[in-house]
């Protein structure tokens, strides 16, 4: 045992078995799909990001939260897609003990701050809608940058204490079961007890119900005030339903990785368990932007006249 635990803690190296169940022609076939998402995602995003910073009527609390949703998607995907290509075109599927850890950290910090800049966006709506008068005095620059700052750094901190602690597990193994490292794998690899880091990770789940429970909150208040004041109607369908529509998303594709990570079972295929473990990575990045660019007016609007002063 003593020997086991040496070798797996000096190998330095973790193997992806997610791989194992794919020919050589399907990884080509999925390398090119793969690469088209990629291509997909950062060019969205990319041009929801310009278009809000290029644009000065769109320098709005509403869009700066937008604007950051886009970057982030941009920082989480960066974590696992050129690794994931990689791999496809590779016939040995490992990556380095260090390289885990980080890719423990970007990729569920991303997920994270996702939730975090939508329960944001929640509140910016709920002011906007059921309290207009008081919204600009609410929502001052520096309210904004706290925002901002708050929806990024707390999921990085809970992120880092999840990983430090990771980092300091002595493990009997060094087979990772997914396509990528989670915090999960390290967990399940460890040779002595995890209570801590479960204790840990569970804090920073309830931690992201809470957010959950907030944006419910603040959308049934939403919901009732676009009942009963029917002239808000068309304002909350216009911004809130791209909103909803995003948070489902993301809440969806979070939940399978969750539920698979906890109780995935043996029987489930291979191909099956990949797809949803990776879809978080790939649907939120790749529809929240053309979801807000399609049903913003401003937005869509601003886009297609920066494309025409660029042809000009």
């Amino acid at each position: 045992d003593v020997n086991i635990m040496i070798n797996a803690t000096m190998l330095g190296s973790f193997t992806l078995l997610g791989f194992k169940d794919s020919s050589a022609k399907y990884r080509l076939t999925l390398f090119a799909l793969t690469l088209l998402c990629y291509i997909v995602i950062i060019f969205v995003n990319v041009a929801l990001i310009l278009t809000i910073i290029l644009e000065e009527k769109l320098h709005k609390p509403m869009y700066i939260f937008l604007c950051n949703l886009c970057f982030n998607s941009l920082y989480g995907t960066a974590a696992f897609h050129p690794k994931f290509l990689f791999d496809l075109l590779s016939n040995t599927h490992v990556i380095s003990y260090a390289g885990c850890l980080l890719q423990v950290f970007f990729i569920y910090s991303y997920a994270t701050t996702d939730f975090s800049i939508l329960a944001v966006m929640s509140y910016d709506r709920y002011l906007a809608i059921c309290r207009p008068l008081e919204y600009h005095s609410i929502m001052t620059k520096q309210r904004v940058a706290f925002l901002v700052c708050f929806s990024r750094l707390v999921p990085m901190i809970c992120q880092s204490a999840v990983v430090i602690m990771s980092s300091k597990l002595i493990l009997c193994g060094f087979q990772v079961e997914k396509l990528y490292c989670e915090n999960w794998s390290f967990i399940k690899l460890s040779c002595y007890s995890t209570t801590l880091n479960n204790i840990v990770g569970f804090f920073v789940i309830i931690l992201y119900c809470g957010h959950a429970l907030f944006i419910l909150c603040s959308y049934f208040q939403l919901v009732t005030f676009a009942l009963r004041y029917p002239e808000r109607r068309r304002k909350f369908l216009q911004t809130c339903m791209p909103h909803l529509i995003c948070l489902t998303n993301v809440s969806a594709t979070l939940l399978f990785d969750v539920m698979y990570a906890r109780y995935g079972s043996e029987s489930v295929p291979q191909s099956l368990k990949n797809f949803m473990a990776i879809q978080f990575l790939i649907i939120p990045p790749m529809l929240n932007p053309i979801i807000y660019g399609l049903n913003l007016t401003q937005v869509r609007n601003s886009f297609f006249r920066l494309c025409r002063y660029k042809k000009q």
